[in-house]
């Protein structure tokens, strides 16, 4: 096929596109937070839950990359489909009479989650690269994640809109009397209503999988060795052999160690954003509108990461991203009732940054035969910061909990154990710019005392 075959005429890219949007634009995001409250569970087993999650992507994510380079990256994509159907049905249908029981369903739910998160994490971008790198030009896979971010935006948009509405009882209520419906509506139902149109859209992300084409000649398969059990030992040689590549490239290495703290931190923020947004005094009717407007930066921030990765050097997109999170998380710390949104979006804004010239680079400097090992490595790295500060969140959750419910319930004996959740909520928010602030210090140190003169000139 002609080289200079446009990027979105390939099937793999075209199905790569629509795979991220149905897998990630998931209708319950815009009330993530108070959905699993809702249930029955605390802020602090909400931050567990969370970090279980990032657990199992951790012990997950390298073996599915490497599995992934060698019985096919299609195949990983398909289960990670199919575990969506299943983790997201389990909890639509759920019963809410037993709290015990929410929980264990929620805690499989988050270990079916992450285990589909890994399997999709570096199989579905070196599918799509190595099928634009044979049928076209690899040079145009910044195209590709412009575009990306675009329907990905636009996906957001539809879902947060959407789910936020679908969540609330009022509105759908409304809505079935212009239709000539009188139905009377709870919380308890209309919670639910999110989920069920993510299950939808799980069977579509399966259909769009189903469909993919191996790109049979970077598949680094074993002719001399065809069995499961030799097949297994190659996936941990050829994960052996990433691992030191990456360590053994310095500029990639500095890349994802960069690229996981800033996701890491970001990406708690965004987890906890719907009881943000309470705090700040916005009505949870706002929240699909604040979650489109989220989505909304993808149609601008990739089209100038892009100009910045092409046109200058890398740490240029380093500071660009540094100073945008420091500054939105310090201002994010002050809850400003209603104007505290903008050092939000502020925040939200270095996530599009980060993600772009992280796969920008990581993709330019990999070979095809290790790219969903290599990018496996970093979802691992991602997975890992996020996890350990899921956890040490708890913890602080946990402990400043503990030493302020005495005084309070003695102080406010009508106040109810929510109130206490927002109060330890808003002390212990500080601890993400500081927390940031401290790891990207860090990271500098080691870069420039251990990094930066193994980089080639």
């Amino acid at each position: 096929m002609a080289k200079n075959t446009s990027p979105f005429s390939i099937p793999n890219i075209q199905r790569y596109i629509a795979f991220k949007v149905l897998f990630n634009s998931r209708f319950y995001y815009p009330i993530f937070t108070i959905l699993f409250l809702d249930f029955g569970l605390t802020v602090a087993q909400f931050a567990i839950l969370n970090a279980v999650w990032a657990a199992t992507i951790v012990m997950a994510e390298i073996p599915s990359g490497a599995l992934a380079d060698i019985i096919g990256r299609k195949r990983l994509l398909v289960f990670a489909t199919l575990t969506m159907v299943v983790e997201v049905g389990m909890i639509s249908f759920v019963p809410t009479s037993n709290s015990s029981l929410i929980f264990y369903v929620f805690l499989i739910n988050r270990i079916l989650s992450g285990l589909a998160e890994a399997a999709a994490s570096g199989a579905d971008e070196a599918l799509a690269y190595d099928a634009l790198k044979d049928r076209g030009n690899p040079d145009d896979w910044g195209r590709v994640l412009e575009v990306l971010a675009r329907f990905q935006a636009l996906g957001f948009i539809i879902a947060m809109s959407t789910g936020a509405a679908l969540y609330d009882p009022r509105l759908m209520e409304g809505l079935c009397q212009f239709f000539g419906f009188s139905i009377s509506l709870t919380q308890e139902t209309t919670m639910r209503f999110p989920l069920y149109a993510t299950l939808i859209l799980s069977l579509f992300a399966c259909l769009a999988t189903l469909g993919m084409e191996e790109i049979a000649q970077t598949i680094a398969t074993s002719e001399d060795a065809p069995g499961r059990i030799p097949r297994i030992k190659q996936a941990f040689s050829l994960t052996f052999t990433a691992g030191a590549w990456i360590f053994k490239t310095p500029f990639v290495l500095s890349v994802i160690l960069f690229g996981m703290l800033f996701d890491g931190i970001i990406r708690m923020v965004i987890t906890l954003s719907s009881q943000y947004y309470r705090m700040i005094q916005l009505p949870e009717a706002l929240f699909g509108i604040i979650g489109s407007m989220v989505a909304m930066l993808g149609f601008i921030v990739p089209r100038i990461a892009r100009k910045i990765a092409e046109q200058k050097a890398p740490a240029q997109g380093l500071w660009i991203t540094a100073a945008l999170t420091i500054s939105g998380l310090t201002t994010m710390s002050f809850f400003w009732p209603w104007t505290g949104l903008l050092p939000a979006l502020v925040t939200f804004s270095a996530m599009y940054f980060n993600g772009f010239f992280v796969s920008f680079y990581v993709n330019r400097e990999t070979a095809s035969q290790q790219r969903a090992t290599v990018l496996s490595f970093k979802g691992l790295s991602y997975n890992l910061s996020y996890g350990i500060l899921g956890t040490g969140y708890a913890l602080l959750l946990k402990t400043k909990k503990q030493a302020l419910e005495p005084e309070f319930f003695l102080e406010n004996r009508d106040m109810g154990p929510a109130m206490l959740d927002n109060i330890v909520f808003k002390e212990s928010f500080t601890w993400f710019p500081g927390t940031f602030l401290m790891g990207f210090v860090f990271l500098c140190l080691v870069y420039l005392f251990f990094i930066k003169n193994k980089i080639p000139k």
